[in-house]
């Protein structure tokens, strides 16, 4: 194989890319799983939500009942004889259906925790993903930088043989060695900054920062399936920081029923038991004489006299519903706002991908073009060296088209509650 078709093997492998798809989705869901499993904050906000749901039985559980015990210093003479001890014991109800209404608040409180915790993974699977799509570009380019290096040493090469045969200026080989050392440069960067993002990417799924992540040899073309419509009605029914308020608000409205109830009067049942000593009487007889034990059945009932606190109490959840909902409106609004710019980014990186793979068609050709007139007249060393930049420069957007689309649908994934 000659030198002009060893480079236009190379352009044509730079310019398909393999075309070959390593089960890309496949590699990430492994990744996402990975994640939901291991994220440390993740784990924070699920002890949360079950720490909320703990709540429940808590609020709903009677008052704990009340026991005394009294010792009478100086015994009070009774019939049967002298009253020596005496035990009570009580039990507090509150109005019926108050244990009922906080057990009801306290469920909704930890429903809105759940969608918390749903957030969390929503929003850790964005940045799973997002930064897997750098990667998949940080890789990618590196592959694209090392290609044309191989690329322009093959032109120094010719450089060096159309010099030595008097057709063409050492100049061309300077030249060529200027773009090599400049390419070199790049990659040692793009090395580094992979590096570091390979690191932040396994730290996402709490792993070892160095273990390799898996990349794709090319991406597949995702597509948003939804309508713009249909994107934020999901957006509106499905985001967890919209449920979350909804939750929110449904705890407020039965916090405002248990104040109601509060103010209602509460029901206290107990009863007494005395010991008695033997009676001193001779008239009392011995079968009556120290009976000790009466038991005295009481009925106690609480009066909310000062209502003013009661009052304040269902003001307090009126107005905590009042602002959940107006939280609701405010952030169904900023949601709207935030899908018409990621909506915006995946309709220019799908408008992107076609058009780069063209340009890169078309500069690949135009490379061959300028190559056959070198081989021939030795001339324009310079306008290939151009094109082969152009060529570089298409081949790398179309591989960031790719990743900003997968990026941008991930985004509204996300916003949907995904």
């Amino acid at each position: 194989m000659n030198i002009f078709n060893k480079i236009k093997y190379m352009l044509t492998i730079l310019i398909l890319g393999g075309g070959l798809f390593a089960h890309a989705q496949d590699v990430l869901k492994g990744y996402l799983v990975e994640a939901a499993g291991n994220n440390p904050g993740l784990k924070s906000k699920f002890s949360e939500y079950m720490a909320a749901l703990e709540k429940v039985p808590q609020v709903g559980a009677l008052p704990d009942p009340q026991i005394t015990f009294g010792y009478f210093i100086q015994p009070v003479e009774t019939r049967v004889g002298p009253q020596q001890i005496r035990i009570s014991a009580s039990q507090m109800f509150p109005w019926f259906g108050t244990l009922g209404a906080r057990e009801d608040a306290a469920a909704e409180m930890a429903k809105s925790k759940y969608e918390i915790f749903e957030e969390a993974k929503s929003r850790l699977f964005f940045e799973v993903k997002s930064n897997w799509y750098n990667l998949y570009f940080t890789q990618k380019t590196i592959d694209i930088t090392l290609e044309n290096i191989t690329i322009l040493n093959t032109f120094r090469k010719l450089a060096l043989i159309k010099v030595e045969s008097g057709f063409a200026s050492s100049v061309d080989v300077l030249r060529v060695e200027m773009e090599i050392a400049d390419l070199e440069n790049q990659l040692a960067l793009l090395r580094d900054n992979y590096f570091v993002m390979q690191a932040a990417f396994n730290n996402l799924l709490n792993i070892d920062e160095q273990r390799i992540v898996s990349i794709p040899d090319s991406l597949e073309n995702k597509d948003l399936k939804l309508t713009r419509e249909a994107a934020l009605d999901s957006i509106r029914n499905g985001n967890h920081q919209v449920l979350q308020m909804e939750f929110m608000q449904a705890s407020y409205k039965k916090q405002e029923s248990v104040a109601k109830k509060m103010g209602s009067p509460n029901l206290m049942l107990g009863i007494d038991y005395m010991v008695v000593g033997k009676s001193s009487n001779p008239m009392t007889s011995p079968s009556e004489s120290g009976k000790d034990a009466i038991v005295f059945p009481m009925i106690g009932i609480s009066i909310p006299l000062y209502r003013q606190k009661y009052n304040s109490m269902v003001k307090e959840a009126l107005l905590m519903q009042e602002s959940a909902e107006n939280g609701k409106i405010d952030k169904i609004n900023l949601l709207e706002s935030t899908f018409e710019k990621a909506n915006m980014n995946y309709k220019d990186a799908d408008r992107r991908i076609p058009l780069y793979m063209g340009q890169s068609d078309k500069a690949a050709k135009s490379l061959n073009i300028l190559q056959t007139a070198y081989e021939t007249e030795g001339k324009n060393f310079e306008e290939i060296l151009r094109m082969e930049r152009q060529v570089l420069k298409y081949k790398l957007e179309l591989e960031k088209a790719r990743a900003d689309k997968g990026a941008a649908v991930a985004f509204i994934d996300y916003l949907m509650g995904k």
